[in-house]
């Protein structure tokens, strides 16, 4: 049985740079045995952000892959403040959002792009928590998706 770290690695995606706050805020905070991650966007390898709004900019494929590109972001606060996945006993729970027009209705489409990410690093067992997915009339410089989430450590 491979662990997290091993899991993520076998995937052969890349990490983005651990984004840095853009407000008064902390990306991650450990209490006890939790870790708390604040909203994270779309930062892409190069830093840059995806930008657009779901059913005008881009379709639910692409807002997928973007939501994928938050778990990404947010593996790499995981790997930047604690050092290793393997450190990360389970999900527990994923806040999804999605910046959509106001006929958009698969929000939860959208954000199992991180929900399957984190189930590919820790399993189904442990890398699935409990979920809301909405929808919001706009998102921070205009990403299509923002998550936080908690996550109980090893």
């Amino acid at each position: 049985m491979n662990t997290p770290d091993q899991n993520f690695e076998a995937l052969g995606l890349e990490l983005p740079p651990a984004p840095s706050p853009l407000g008064v805020y902390k990306p991650c905070l450990v209490d006890g045995k939790y870790l708390y991650l604040s909203g994270h966007g779309t930062v892409q390898n190069d830093g840059s952000l995806i930008i657009g709004r779901v059913g005008e900019d881009m379709d639910m494929e692409e807002a997928k892959l973007a939501a994928q590109q938050v778990g990404l972001a947010m593996l790499a606060t995981i790997k930047k403040n604690i050092g290793s996945f393997d450190k990360v006993k389970r999900v527990i729970k994923v806040l999804g959002m999605v910046n959509c027009v106001p006929e958009f209705e698969r929000h939860p489409y959208v954000i199992n792009g991180c929900s399957e990410l984190f189930a590919k690093v820790w399993g189904t067992e442990n890398g699935i928590g409990v979920r809301s997915a909405v929808g919001m009339g706009s998102l921070p410089d205009n990403i299509p998706v923002e998550v936080e989430a908690l996550f109980e450590l090893a």
